[in-house]
């Protein structure tokens, strides 16, 4: 059987969320920040002081591009680490004033970045998707990869 791209929801899941990086590209450079520094982000304003070790648990990215990600936010003022107080080998990472300043603009913005995506889409027709796509990700080997 031939492969058809264009009917395979993971290609067009693929390109959906290539879709939504570069429309939250556009709206997060005028704020500061860049689309794969969002997740980390998210997970920080709901909980402050995470270590490296409970990101990579929560986001689904590669040690190094963490690593590579967390350097970036760090030279760019939006997080500062810290040693942990009870394991000398982690530590923590904190949002910075700026970051914590940009929350509220930083989620408005990923929310028109998707809504520009769902254009047409009736209400029903988009929780119907949203609800394929969660039972979609409970298939996969890692979960429902959300946290």
């Amino acid at each position: 059987m031939a492969f058809n791209r264009m009917e395979s929801a993971s290609y067009l899941a693929s390109l959906l969320a290539k879709s939504f990086s570069r429309a939250l590209q556009e709206r997060g450079q005028k704020l500061g920040f860049a689309p794969g520094q969002f997740p980390i982000l998210l997970e920080l304003w709901a909980e402050d002081g995470l270590t490296q070790k409970q990101l990579l648990e929560r986001i689904d990215v590669e040690q190094a591009t963490m690593a590579n990600t967390l350097a970036r936010m760090e030279r760019d003022g939006l997080i500062v680490r810290r040693k942990h107080p009870s394991d000398r080998r982690s530590q923590q990472i904190f949002l910075t004033d700026r970051a914590r300043d940009i929350e509220a603009a930083a989620k408005e913005a990923a929310a028109a970045a998707e809504q520009s995506l769902l254009s047409g889409f009736r209400r029903f027709e988009k929780e119907l998707m949203l609800e394929y796509m969660r039972m979609a990700l409970a298939n996969s080997p890692r979960g429902n990869g959300t946290s």
